[in-house]
């Protein structure tokens, strides 16, 4: 594993163990409020736990450290899924869980730099992340920082023009750290985002933009594992693009079969029935 937490490479299936711990957090946050973005909360969990422990660089103690890679959450409303990552990669205590979305929390809906330590950026005017990870990018290049800048965005945010600015001058600048990983899950608050504006062909039109491509399963962890390690040990100059096809509601079956699920409505019984069915297929150590 890059980080400092551990000096071991963690296996497929801790790995998973992971995506596990940082659904069953989500869903505990979900419940504390009543909602929650919990259905992308669910699906990208897998890309979650292989981004902060097999492939990110950083200390849980120190959150600011200089040389630690920068994940930006461009999508501001995932950050229930962010903070259940950070309380899995111990940077910030699990206790706070509990105070999710209320008054004076670290923890607001809405991600924020300002209020969470290892929230990088506040996101949530999609389109933006991208852009300000090539602006950190050519910051971090300029002072031969030797750090990954990550950015995790929606296929939402492939309608948005400020993301294929951001892209050419990623390619231009030969951002080679810069990793831009798009939550494809198809879904947006105005339907399926292939139905709204279509960003087809992805992965070709990314290529023409300079960047190198690969697509992957986002609910495989090994697949996942190995677009990482591609992605970080790739021997040239071009940004890299991991677009993961990702499933809404991911491991919650009931969930998972609702027709809108961009914001899911799960009922007040409904969170302990969503748990007791991800205790019924918690992976093994």
């Amino acid at each position: 594993m890059q980080n400092e937490s551990s000096a071991a490479t963690l296996s497929n299936t801790s790995l998973a163990r992971r995506a596990w711990e940082i659904r069953r957090k989500a869903v505990r946050m979900g419940e504390v409020q009543g909602q929650g973005y919990v259905g992308q909360a669910l699906g990208v969990a897998d890309v979650l736990a292989v981004s902060y422990f097999h492939a990110l660089n950083y200390r849980p103690t120190d959150p600011e450290w200089e040389g630690r890679d920068r994940f930006l959450l461009s999508i501001g409303h995932y950050a229930i899924a962010l903070y259940a990552a950070l309380i899995e990669a111990r940077i910030l205590p699990e206790a706070e869980l509990e105070t999710y979305g209320a008054d004076d929390s670290r923890l607001p809906m809405s991600g924020m730099a300002a209020y969470t330590p290892g929230m990088e950026i506040t996101g949530g005017s999609l389109g933006h992340g991208l852009g300000i990870g090539v602006g950190m990018a050519m910051g971090l290049k300029a002072k031969k920082n030797p750090a990954f800048v990550y950015n995790l965005m929606s296929d939402g945010e492939l309608g948005e023009g400020s993301t294929w600015e951001a892209a050419m001058s990623a390619a231009h600048h030969k951002l080679s750290k810069l990793i831009c990983i798009v939550d494809f899950n198809d879904q947006q608050a105005d339907g399926k985002s292939t139905e709204t504006l279509t960003a087809e062909p992805l992965a070709d039109k990314w290529a023409a933009f300079g960047w190198h491509v690969q697509r992957v399963d986002g609910n495989d962890i090994q697949a996942l594992v190995a677009a990482f390690d591609a992605a970080r040990n790739l021997e040239d100059d071009r940004p890299r693009v991991i677009v993961c096809d990702t499933v809404m509601c991911k491991g919650v079956p009931f969930l998972e079969s609702r027709e809108i699920t961009h914001f899911v409505r799960v009922e007040s019984d409904e969170w302990q029935k969503a748990l007791a069915v991800l205790d019924d297929n918690k992976p093994e150590e």
